[in-house]
């Protein structure tokens, strides 16, 4: 169909299956995050959002191998998993989703605490003065104003996950069907004789979805925005 081996249906599909998990695992994580460092005050504040920022600065082959030593199933928490509830990060898409969620973390974090520290907080304390408790300010006042950050930084996270490589091949490996996502692919067409055609195939795709992602985020950010007006 449409020229595409099975092979890269496969990773086209297994891409776009790790970059979804990893980024709707990650958002609640991220929104927690970003709230904490916009609004509240506490001991290792700094330390906290530097930590929390690594992957963004770190080569991503650092990430993996960190990943491996955490995650594997030798690793201090990946034993743990594995013994008690049969949970394997390496070697397996999971791995993959877990790696490319915290590839693509920082960046959402970023933007949806941008988000927060713009919320003109008089609007809150309006809500809290009608007899709101702080949960209820938070979700129907503060994280739908809140909205535009979040969808950008969930669709930065997703094209991060779409294209990352390093911390990924070095987590858990290139194994086709599993673990090989559209960015493995390429690598392993490329070292093949011949592979050239698959590997711009794929480099298309990888550049077609990243393109209709970025488009999607304009057009829900441009509706929020609206929306968000008209409340205000």
């Amino acid at each position: 169909m449409l020229g595409f081996s099975a092979d890269e249906w496969t990773a086209i599909f297994l891409s776009l299956r790790v970059a979804t998990v990893a980024t709707l695992v990650a958002l609640p994580f991220a929104i927690f995050a970003a709230y904490a460092l916009a609004r509240w005050r506490f001991p290792g504040k700094i330390l906290l959002d530097s930590v929390l920022h690594l992957p963004l600065v770190m080569p991503p082959v650092v990430t993996g191998y960190l990943l491996l030593l955490t995650f594997g199933k030798q690793g201090a928490v990946g034993k743990l998993l594995y013994n008690l509830l049969g949970i394997s990060f390496s070697f397996r898409w999971t791995g993959a989703a877990l790696a490319c969620g915290i590839m693509g973390f920082p960046l959402m974090l970023r933007a949806i605490r941008l988000s927060f520290d713009t919320i003109d907080r008089r609007l809150e304390i309006a809500a809290g003065t009608l007899g709101a408790n702080p949960g209820w300010r938070f979700l129907l006042v503060t994280l739908p104003l809140a909205l535009p950050g979040i969808v950008a930084g969930a669709i930065l996270c997703f094209a991060r996950a779409l294209g990352e490589f390093g911390a990924t091949i070095t987590f858990v490996s290139n194994i086709p069907g599993e673990t090989q996502t559209i960015p493995s692919a390429i690598y392993t067409y490329i070292q093949m004789p011949g592979g050239e055609a698959q590997a711009l195939r794929l480099t298309c795709v990888s550049i077609a979805i990243a393109m209709v992602a970025l488009v999607v985020s304009e057009i829900l950010n441009r509706r929020i925005h609206r929306h968000i007006a008209v409340f205000e």
